[in-house]
């Protein structure tokens, strides 16, 4: 593993010079104030509890309506943004899925869709398999997300401590079989992530991977940075047991 002490990775220039950073930065600084301000006390319909399809679309509207306004983002803000494909034929649709998050930017020469990808994770086996593989990561792979995008983000919503749920799914992706199925490509240090991101002082890590032709960027991978939000009081999923003294009423 990369220890977090080591120096930042930088992407190929070839690529990353041709990246807008800035407003790829901004965003992913707006979408975390958002969610510190949302997330700093248990609310009714925003708290642990609460549908990941419903936390997602109601911190998008947050920081459209008052994060990005304050900051003055030009950008466009989507939550579960349909993408899929068409049979020209038929009409039919062959193919559809929605984007938890999407920040949208252009100018006259370059542009991006930034797509995060919410998941919410506990200590459990069941939660990490959900982030990481075809329902989670496995979407900026083999699935259809971020289709030629150069950088993608997941966002593991914590629902118990960061040092129970992060590093296992670090040690996960360094398994040789997981690493075949995510087409990772290693750093130049033989790492299976990059660690502390290249991309946003925010993330936890990088990880970076080979995509098909009809999905990939030009440059042939694409790089997702791995951010973890936290609610700003303890969260567990574990059950309280119940005292001695309580279960003898």
């Amino acid at each position: 593993m990369t220890p977090r002490g080591t120096p930042r990775e930088t992407p190929p220039a070839n690529w990353l010079a041709a990246f807008p950073m800035q407003p790829a930065t901004e965003a992913v600084e707006a979408l975390l104030q958002g969610w510190m301000e949302l997330a700093q006390r248990p609310r009714p319909d925003f708290n642990p509890k609460t549908k990941e399809g419903a936390l997602t679309k109601h911190l998008k509207v947050y920081v459209e309506n008052n994060v990005a306004r304050q900051r003055g983002l030009l950008g466009m803000w989507a939550a579960e943004d349909i993408i899929g494909e068409v049979d020209p034929a038929t009409g039919a649709m062959i193919q559809e899925r929605r984007t938890d998050i999407v920040y949208g930017w252009n100018d006259a020469v370059q542009g991006i869709k930034l797509v995060f990808e919410f998941k919410r994770l506990g200590r459990q086996k069941k939660y990490r398999d959900h982030y990481l593989r075809d329902q989670g990561l496995g979407r900026f792979v083999t699935g259809i997300y971020s289709r030629q995008q150069a950088v993608a983000a997941m966002v593991g919503v914590l629902l118990d401590p960061e040092p129970e749920v992060v590093p296992p799914i670090r040690a996960a992706l360094e398994q040789e079989s997981l690493a075949t199925a995510l087409r990772l490509r290693k750093t130049k240090a033989g790492f299976a992530y990059a660690r502390p991101s290249a991309l946003f002082v925010q993330a936890d890590f990088d990880t970076e991977h080979e995509r098909d032709v009809a999905l990939a960027p030009a440059h042939g991978t694409i790089r997702v940075s791995h951010f973890f939000f936290s609610f700003g009081y303890p969260t567990s999923t574990l059950k309280q047991k119940m005292s001695a003294s309580a279960t003898t009423l």
